[in-house]
């Protein structure tokens, strides 16, 4: 079925509400907190990894300028 006539039949709100019930029932009603904190958690993780990587980035780049600038 495509998805462009399901949301034709259902709306867009329609959609989202099979979405939502096809995930309860694929995982059950306890799996979803602890799925949604996993997902939270690793969110969390990659942005402090990508802030980490900034800072190293900004650090290697203030270095290499130290070095290259003649006195």
């Amino acid at each position: 079925m495509d998805t462009g006539m399901l949301a034709n039949v259902l709306g867009p709100d329609g959609l989202i509400v099979v979405i939502v019930a096809g995930v309860v029932l694929l995982f059950g009603g306890a799996r979803i907190p602890k799925l949604a904190r996993g997902l939270g958690s690793a969110s969390h993780e990659f942005k402090r990894g990508l802030a980490e990587g900034d800072r190293d980035a900004r650090a290697d780049a203030g270095s290499s300028e130290s070095r290259s600038r003649p006195n």
